[in-house]
Order: C-alpha cells, then sequence, then structure tokens
C-alpha cells in the first residue's frame, strides 16, 4: 500500500474483533506515534497499552467513575460504557506528558501527542487493522487518569480502540476541498 493512499483510505471503525496487533507489527505502529512533530522535543507521548483481563478492570473504573460523576446513572447505561471498553481486544490510552514549565505553550504539547494519535491510527491502517479514537468524559475522568498512571499536569488525550474489523470498512464521504481551503492573495479573508 502505497503512504498516500494509506492516508485517503483511512477512515474510522468501531466494528473490532480479535485479532489486534502485537509483536513487532505492534511495535512499528507505537514508532509511528514517536515520529509526530515535537517542538521543544519534549517527548510528550505516553501510551498504555490495555488487553487481555486489564480490559475488564478498566471498564470496572470506567463504570466506577460513571457512577461518581452521576449518582443518578441508570444500570443500562453503565453497561453501555463498560461494553465499550470490551469490544476491542487492544486499547491503546493515549497519555500527554505535559510539562506546564516549559517555554513551549501546552496547547503546542498536546498538538503533538494529537499528531502522535493521528500516527498510530495511520499505521494501524497500513498494517492492515482497523481503530477509532474516542474521547469523552471517561478520558478527562480523574479517577480514569490516575488508574493510568496520569497525575495532573498530566492527561489522558483519549483511547484508540484498536483490532480486526469485523466486515470491510465503508469509505467515508469526504468534504470537498472548496469547502476547506482557500489560497489567500494578500487581501483580507471574509
Amino acid at each position: 500500500m502505497r503512504a498516500i493512499d494509506a492516508l485517503l483510505d483511512r477512515v474510522s471503525t468501531s466494528s473490532l474483533q480479535d485479532p489486534a496487533p502485537d509483536g513487532p507489527v505492534l511495535e512499528r505502529i507505537l514508532e509511528a506515534g514517536l515520529r509526530a512533530p515535537d517542538h521543544g522535543r519534549l517527548a510528550p507521548w505516553r501510551y498504555v497499552l490495555i488487553r487481555g483481563q486489564a480490559r475488564i478492570v478498566l471498564a470496572d473504573i470506567v463504570a466506577k467513575a460513571l457512577q461518581y460523576r452521576d449518582p443518578d446513572v441508570t444500570p443500562p447505561m453503565i453497561e453501555k460504557q463498560r461494553g465499550k471498553f470490551l469490544r476491542a481486544p487492544l486499547i491503546i490510552g493515549l497519555g500527554a506528558h505535559l510539562r506546564p514549565d516549559h517555554k513551549v505553550p501546552e496547547i503546542e504539547q498536546l498538538m503533538s501527542v494529537a499528531a502522535g494519535a493521528m500516527n498510530l491510527l495511520n499505521a494501524i491502517h497500513a498494517e492492515g487493522f482497523g481503530a477509532i479514537w474516542v474521547t469523552g468524559a471517561n478520558s478527562y475522568d480523574g479517577h480514569v487518569q490516575a488508574a493510568l498512571g496520569f497525575e495532573p499536569p498530566h492527561s489522558l488525550a483519549g483511547f484508540l480502540f484498536v483490532g480486526t474489523p469485523r466486515e470491510p470498512v465503508t469509505p467515508a464521504r469526504r468534504p470537498a476541498l472548496s469547502d476547506h481551503v482557500i489560497e489567500w492573495t494578500g487581501a483580507p479573508v471574509r
């Protein structure tokens, strides 16, 4: 697969099954994450691999965190959240090891983490697997973050759910370039 084809064909998918990448293939994927732009050479990326029985432990932590955030949460809502962490054979916690005291602004450090995550998604696809990047309340919850080793100022930028797509992935409809690209000629843009 040519690199440009892999970039243009990649789509997110949450319908995943075994196998997930492992061994040298997973190492190549993780190495790709470390090739993201890194202003200041701070290497802010931290990847937490969660698989096997550890997914059940994480699902339980997520359920408890949800109950703590919302005491009125219903059992079906709890099970739905737990289920999200049990469907994919591999979860990669996207850690942001931030240095707020550094001259490189935190936003640039976070952008490096995001660029690393995109490299991971592209590498996962190029290796023939599927993935989806999930954020939200569980990613930003202090209990979940602490369980994975991220105490402030460090944090999670989300989770990659990784595995083999259950079915062929349908290409996503992409926006028109003309809606997102202009050529600036020196005149004010409106």
